[in-house]
């Protein structure tokens, strides 16, 4: 199980979560056959003293490269959960998040040529599917409805 679970964490950004599903599955595929099952959160926890897996800095990898990719801060909120990231452990990475929203959103627009980077006016139910996938995507409804709702090549400012 030890060896597994080196292999795991050498190859993959992990949290704690994330390692022990892994292992939990593994055990199952592999039908374990004996009386006491190994200790998966004792060998987790070992794992997280020698340094192997850091919550904190996984968090901040994981928004950061949500973020570079276009997604807001409720979907880097979502992925921080699945990964089973603590309130503490994200601190970081949700003010990440929040620092870079506008660059986000931003990336988001121009990938799918959306409000300033479309080639011409949309009709109003393009806009609100736009609408929608930004607000999938995790971004705020007001920064959503300035990219949306702006002409092709308009210069549209950030928030302060």
């Amino acid at each position: 199980m030890n060896r597994l679970a080196l292999r795991y964490v050498e190859r993959y950004a992990t949290s704690r979560k994330k390692l022990a599903g892994y292992l939990q599955r593994k055990i199952r595929e592999r039908e374990w056959q004996d009386d006491a099952p190994p200790a998966v959160e004792e060998l987790v926890e070992r794992f997280a003293a020698l340094g192997y897996i850091d919550d904190a800095l996984y968090a901040q990898s994981k928004a950061s490269s949500l973020t570079r990719r276009g997604y807001g801060m409720r979907r880097v909120s979502h992925a921080l959960y699945q990964a089973g990231i603590s309130e503490a452990d994200g601190r970081e990475a949700f003010q990440i998040s929040e620092e870079n929203k506008w660059a986000a959103a931003d990336k988001f627009a121009r990938k799918r040529k959306i409000g300033p980077y479309a080639e011409d006016q949309q009709e109003a139910e393009k806009c609100r599917k736009q609408l929608q996938a930004f607000l999938r995507a995790g971004h705020d409804f007001d920064v959503a409805s300035r990219f949306v709702f702006a002409k092709p090549g308009e210069e549209i400012l950030a928030e302060d």
